[in-house]
């Protein structure tokens, strides 16, 4: 289910960006699954179209879901090979992390650091 909080200071497309992310990355929506129109969707959430089809823009960019025109949107198995890169750098990163002596309370810190700023994290320490 998904929720526009009009109240939030973050924009609407990118709400409904990152709750459609989150539901193709914990696998709530899975690989191959049809997507609303972008009408459709619009309407059920009393959003403009255009805010929706941004949103489908920028998912479609990070590979997270395919547009097929008049097909619709299907969540793209690129997903599935973004998730396995993402574990070969944990894998990486805790080699460094260990190999440091940073203990795991502390790696995690400079990983939400690094998420929070948006920031690409360092390819070593």
């Amino acid at each position: 289910m998904i929720v526009i909080d009009a109240a939030s200071p973050v924009p609407p497309f990118e709400q409904l960006r990152a709750q459609l992310a989150r539901q193709i990355q914990d696998r709530t929506l899975a690989v191959g699954a049809r997507l609303p129109t972008i009408r459709h969707l619009a309407a059920d959430l009393g959003l403009a179209v255009n805010t929706v089809g941004r949103a489908y823009r920028e998912l479609e960019e990070a590979g997270l879901i395919e547009t097929c025109g008049r097909a619709g949107s299907f969540v793209s198995a690129a997903g599935e090979e973004g998730r396995e890169r993402a574990r070969r750098a944990a894998a990486d990163y805790a080699a460094v992390i260990a190999s440091v002596g940073i203990d795991a309370g502390e790696a995690i810190r400079i990983v939400q650091a690094a998420l929070t700023s948006g920031a690409a994290a360092p390819a070593s320490l």
